[in-house]
């Protein structure tokens, strides 16, 4: 039974070399170390044997076994190696194509040009000044010179908490107040960005949330000149040197006089278009100068000082520039649409 072993140990061997394939290899191992292979069963033989001569004849068995075990994994090692070499050479990467870019995620429009607003302010000399988006009725409104049942209350639709008299603030002025009690007597010049909600009807043209830029300067001696050359500075650095510009009166409660300011049509160039209205001019923010019971409520005495207030829209000017129909765009999170900026 020695001389079997002997034979099976040789056969397989020389088998083994022959192998290339991973299914060859996998036939070899059932064939050779199976539960039906010739080695198995000279194993299960052992007890047919003399006793004297069954230690040797297992312990030589086993030594076949391992042997064999051994030989395959070997084997196995070796082919796999060589696929794997194989592979490498097939699907080599080459390192002179460029690199595939990785998407990188953008902006939102609304955000470049409240951006770009900012650092123009800045570099005219104003400091940024955030305030809070729950407020209470009285910074945005009290304070701002429209108290309980005033008519320009319908003007902004308000979304109220159910803690009496706190809101989600309509607009950006409440914190022209903070500001002022924090800084005053100083001469003030700062913008006030942040995001306002109201209470009202989607629709192309009106969101419940949208951003806001408010700015506020005051000062001794401060007149409605330095109001228009400041915003007339503005609009040509956000709209070119050559922008025409005007301004018409209106009426805010917290300014007084109160004028709104256009800019001539950079679609038709003031011919009238469908985006100016035909009209030639396209508004862009409000403004005024600070009324005087505001100045006071923010400590300031009117007296002695004045100042100026502004307000524009961040995704108005953006739909201006880009000529978009449907301030609704901005908050669907429609990736056809946020991509193109």
């Amino acid at each position: 039974m020695t001389e079997q072993l002997e034979g099976i140990l040789q056969q397989a061997q020389q088998s083994l070399v022959s192998v290339e394939q991973e299914s060859d290899l996998q036939a070899w191992r059932i064939q050779y170390l199976g539960r039906a292979s010739a080695l198995s069963q000279v194993l299960d033989g052992l007890k047919e044997l003399p006793r004297e001569q069954r230690p040797a004849v297992g312990k030589r068995a086993n030594e076949v076994k391992t042997a064999l075990e051994t030989a395959f994994a070997a084997r196995q090692a070796e082919l796999q190696a060589v696929l794997l070499e194989r592979a490498l050479e097939r699907d080599r990467v080459d390192i002179s194509l460029p690199g595939r870019k990785i998407p990188l995620g953008r902006l939102h429009p609304a955000t470049q040009t409240l951006l770009e607003i900012c650092a123009i302010w800045r570099d005219m000399g104003f400091q940024v000044y955030r305030s809070r988006d729950v407020e209470t009725d009285a910074y945005n409104f009290e304070l701002l010179n429209i108290p309980a049942h005033h008519p320009a209350r319908d003007q902004w639709d308000t979304f109220y908490t159910t803690t009496p008299g706190v809101l989600l603030r309509t607009h950006t002025s409440p914190g022209q107040i903070h500001v002022m009690r924090q800084r005053a007597p100083e001469p003030i010049r700062v913008i006030l960005p942040g995001m306002c909600y109201r209470y009202e009807q989607i629709s192309a043209r009106s969101e419940i949330q949208f951003n806001q830029v408010e700015g506020l300067a005051v000062g001794e001696n401060i007149t409605f000149a330095d109001l228009k050359g400041t915003l007339n500075a503005f609009a040509r650095r956000m709209f070119g040197d050559q922008v025409q510009t005007r301004f018409r009166a209106a009426h805010f409660p917290f300014t007084e006089p109160s004028a709104e300011m256009d800019i001539e049509c950079f679609v038709c160039g003031g011919a009238g278009c469908a985006v100016c209205k035909q009209t030639g001019w396209l508004e862009i923010l409000g403004s005024g100068m600070v009324h005087p019971s505001v100045l006071r409520n923010g400590g300031y005495d009117p007296e002695r000082y004045s100042g100026f207030a502004f307000g524009m829209g961040p995704e108005r000017l953006t739909m201006l520039k880009h000529r978009i129909e449907d301030i609704r765009y901005f908050w669907a999170n429609d990736l056809r649409f946020l991509e193109q900026f």
